[in-house]
């Protein structure tokens, strides 16, 4: 019954996102190109669909949702290509297909990443144009703007670049996870609850339940690197081991990830009770995310 519901929401959020993508044309076609081959790959369209039904949680109506929608999946795509590439994770295939690197070239790739950027933040300038509540969009964008940096997810990235091959300890795993998966979740959540006019308590609330659904999501990851089925997941298992990068499931085994995924996920669901709201399918997702086999 979820997996229908999902099906639907990633369905929606697509058509959405879609919208906003460059048209193919002119002298840099190819980068277009290039841009719209990873954008449209698939994939769960998680953090779109977390910030419209956030959005919906706090009773938000009308469109002003939809460029920040299409930026996110941009800025996470942009990640994607980058993490991708030779210097980084030298996957060659993504989503169960080739990625960016081995269809364009690594310069067009870097590029390609470089312009779903700058281009998500363009993109997600539309909305003042679609509401008259600059501040609540203005204090969106300032979300979107510091999440995925230095201080977020490229911080997250840095220190995971540079201890690969080196022993982790419990406060550098939790940066990174913190940063790099945890930070556009966070983004997502808050700037749903932001533009659907929550108080500054409830983003808060907000914030810390996709600190834990980052976290959660991040650790299944982790399991399917080692557990999972590489014709199910679109990827090479156990890539990780193999770029020596130290994991959740290195540092504390198997089971114990098992255990605290459920932990985190459970504690994220209960957080909601904090709230005045419902939203019931958003309950839902958060639990499928961290148990999906993919």
């Amino acid at each position: 019954m979820i997996g229908n519901e999902i099906k639907r929401h990633i369905e929606e959020a697509e058509k959405i996102i879609y919208k906003y993508l460059p048209k193919e044309e002119g002298f840099q076609k190819t980068i277009f190109e290039a841009m719209n081959y990873s954008m449209t790959a698939g994939g769960k369209r998680l953090r779109p669909i977390l910030m419209l039904e956030t959005y919906r949680l706090f009773g938000g109506k009308g469109n002003v949702i939809e460029p920040f929608m299409a930026a996110i999946e941009m800025i996470h795509t942009y990640s994607l290509i980058h993490d991708d590439l030779p210097a980084l994770d030298n996957d060659d295939y993504r989503r169960g297909r080739k990625t960016s690197h081995v269809v364009y070239g690594e310069a067009m790739a870097i590029l390609a990443g470089d312009g779903l950027l700058n281009y998500a933040y363009e993109t997600a300038c539309k909305a003042f144009d679609m509401t008259s509540d600059t501040v609540r969009t203005a204090k969106a964008l300032k979300v979107l703007a510091s999440k995925p940096g230095i201080y977020g997810m490229i911080g997250g990235q840095v220190l995971d670049v540079l201890m690969t091959g080196q022993v982790m300890n419990e406060e550098q795993l939790y940066f990174v996870y913190e940063n790099k998966t945890a930070a556009l979740i966070e983004a997502a959540m808050a700037i749903g609850a932001i533009l659907a006019g929550a108080s500054d308590d409830e983003v808060d609330i907000i914030l810390q339940i996709a600190s834990d659904v980052g976290h959660a999501f991040q650790i299944q990851d982790d399991l399917l690197d080692v557990l999972g089925n590489s014709d199910v997941i679109g990827k090479p298992i156990r890539s990780d081991e193999e770029n020596g990068k130290v994991t959740y499931v290195t540092v504390h085994g198997i089971n114990q990830a098992k255990e605290d995924v459920k932990i985190l996920s459970e504690r994220a669901v209960k957080r909601f009770t904090e709230l005045e709201y419902e939203n019931e399918f958003l309950k839902a997702l958060i639990i499928f995310l961290v148990t999906r086999e993919k």
